[in-house]
């Protein structure tokens, strides 16, 4: 995954989110880290083609990502997204929310896409649960169908905003280790977490994003065990400091 972020600034009203960030990645796991607040979302949004930045470029995989609508739907339907909120569908079972973007937004035919979404559903270890709806789930199976929806088309990226943050410790450790059998299997991914243990061991690429720019990236072994910025020194050693 190749990513060119230059000068991106997003304004809403006066909230500056990205203040001229900055950042190119040649990674397959690409991990964000920060204060919260700190652009790591709005940064996410453009990533994935669900926002356009105010000013600057942005360009992943060479394709730019600009004001064209066409083009980011076309680049958001070619990746997969799963955000802080589950956001299944409350009045379908785990296997319709899964089937039903496949038929409407991938074009496949309900057949095909039944069987898609079976062995999705398997593959998380949600087979028993296929004709649930979202309330009769836990908070980690519905995040976990949440992540098979979005795995299910074959996404060129997969786009994760705080994955586990609603989730209690042992649900966060169940799907982490989904994300990182992801990640091992060569899914390219764009992730934002506060689990800097999980950061250090996934990422091929660390960027910290506070104030909406990026204060300090590279190797996990550089940031977390050798932090240049004195922000960064600072953030890692209030955040780890209980890790």
């Amino acid at each position: 995954m190749k990513l060119h972020a230059n000068s991106l600034t997003r304004a809403y009203g006066t909230l500056q989110a990205l203040d001229g960030l900055t950042l190119e990645v040649d990674a397959g796991v690409l991990v964000l880290i920060g204060p919260s607040g700190g652009g790591k979302s709005t940064f996410l949004r453009l990533c994935g083609g669900l926002d356009q930045a105010t000013s600057g470029s942005l360009q992943i995989n060479g394709t730019w990502l600009g004001e064209d609508p066409a083009s980011l739907l076309a680049w958001r339907r070619r990746n997969g997204f799963l955000f802080q909120q589950f956001n299944l569908f409350p009045h379908l079972t785990a296997l319709r929310n899964i089937t039903l973007p496949l038929e409407k937004v991938h074009g496949k035919s309900p057949a095909a896409a039944e069987d898609m979404a079976r062995r999705c559903l398997e593959r998380f270890g949600l087979q028993a649960h296929a004709d649930k709806l979202p309330a009769q789930l836990s908070g980690g199976q519905q995040q976990r169908a949440g992540l098979a929806r979005a795995i299910a088309p074959g996404p060129e990226i997969l786009l994760l905003d705080e994955p586990t943050s609603a989730l209690d410790p042992e649900m966060t450790a169940e799907v982490l280790e989904l994300i990182q059998e992801l990640a091992a299997a060569g899914q390219h991914i764009i992730l934002s977490t506060h689990e800097m243990g999980f950061a250090r061991a996934v990422a091929d690429r660390v960027a910290l994003i506070a104030g909406g720019k990026i204060l300090e990236s590279g190797v996990p072994g550089e940031v977390f065990g050798r932090p240049q910025a004195a922000f960064t020194q600072r953030f890692l050693a209030k955040v780890m400091r209980f890790a």
